[in-house]
């Protein structure tokens, strides 16, 4: 059967507004930018410039006796990979460079360390961490209690009868390395979807408004859907083309490994493009002026995106209002399932979940945006 002559109507109308914003696009330089330059840069700067591995940490050793068990305590924490190492007989050579921030920490063996350990007593070693950056105190804190610990426990294993009973065998699933590019990569790039998604949305449309070609086209027997639609489609395969480009560069120049399908990735990617478009869609004709809707758009999409989606900052920590907030942030179901597809692979119970959350978030931003057009089908 061939379609009516409705139907046919509908699919031109679609067709030529798809065409036009495609063009348009094309022709934006603004959009090119948006959609593969800043991408680029933002992919970079987490690739590269953002880093959570606390490596190479610059503490001061203060060992305040020299014999041979003071000596060899030392060497164990010169020899530590996480640490770079000063030493000196007095504390108060580092203490200023603590002030300024030169050392991270002061780790003191104290003079009667040698003559409490041999005589069975537990000595204790001082360690003194500036508080005013609580994450690299926390790891020059525990480092160094796991740098006395191997020290203690590589003695006891030269004596036999010392022996430990018990050995502790770590294992880290999906990221034994511990690479924090790793995970940080992934959610970089729902961060630029979001900004691909969102951003150029509401600029593109609410230029139209501002110009009032928008206007124009509302005058047409285009209806509020075809519209809507015309205007997503060219966005929503441009977003999948930045993603794809980010998931190239992501795999082949930085190296994250990629353990799912590209069913998966894909399925992800364009579900939560989906609130992304809608919610571009919604800003720019609530707003219909350039300026604020990219305002409007780094304040509502980016920043709870960048701040509330788990990507930096593990929600479970955050207050119980904020957490129920996040939500209605689409970045927070995407960014543990990127996360899973590169690093452990398809786990599609999660996926599902994720998906179907987006979607529901999609719809409500597409049907806001809808009734904000205020076409009325004649």
């Amino acid at each position: 059967m061939s379609a009516s002559p409705l139907g046919r109507g509908r699919l031109r109308r679609l067709s030529a507004l798809v065409r036009k914003e495609s063009f348009q696009a094309i022709r934006d330089p603004s959009s090119i930018l948006i959609a593969f330059v800043l991408p680029l840069i933002l992919l970079f700067l987490f690739g590269y410039g953002v880093s959570l591995d606390t490596t190479r940490t610059r503490i001061g050793l203060v060992t305040e006796e020299l014999t041979p068990l003071t000596q060899d305590l030392s060497a164990s924490f010169q020899a530590s990979r996480y640490f770079d190492v000063a030493i000196s007989r007095d504390r108060r050579l580092f203490e200023e460079e603590l002030v300024l921030g030169k050392v991270r920490g002061i780790v003191v063996i104290p003079a009667d360390f040698t003559t409490r350990y041999t005589a069975g007593n537990r000595p204790a070693i001082q360690v003194i961490v500036d508080g005013s950056d609580p994450n690299t105190a926390n790891f020059v804190q525990n480092y160094a209690r796991g740098a006395v610990a191997n020290w203690e426990q590589q003695r006891q294993a030269d004596v036999a009868s010392h022996t430990p009973a018990i050995a502790v065998e770590q294992r880290f699933w999906f990221n034994p390395e511990l690479t924090s590019r790793n995970f940080l990569v992934p959610g970089s790039i729902a961060i630029v979807m979001t900004l691909v998604g969102t951003l150029l949305t509401s600029l593109v449309v609410a230029r139209e408004w501002e110009r009032g070609t928008m206007e124009a086209m509302m005058a047409t027997p285009v209806t509020a859907v075809e519209l809507l639609t015309g205007k997503i489609l060219p966005y929503f395969l441009l977003g999948l083309t930045s993603m794809t480009l980010c998931v190239l560069l992501a795999v082949f120049l930085f190296g994250v490994p990629f353990r799912g399908s590209v069913a998966a990735l894909y399925a992800l990617s364009a579900a939560f493009l989906i609130p992304a478009l809608g919610q571009g869609l919604l800003i720019s004709t609530a707003t219909k002026n350039q300026f604020l809707a990219s305002q409007l758009a780094l304040i509502s999409a980016f920043l709870p995106a960048f701040l509330l989606s788990g990507f930096l900052f593990e929600i479970n920590s955050m207050p119980a209002v904020i957490q129920w907030i996040t939500f209605i942030v689409p970045a927070r179901y995407l960014i543990p399932s990127l996360q899973t597809v590169f690093l452990a692979g398809d786990i599609w119970p999660m996926f599902a979940k994720a998906i179907s959350v987006m979607l529901t978030i999609g719809a409500v931003m597409f049907v806001l945006a809808a009734r904000s057009t205020r076409k009325r089908i004649g």
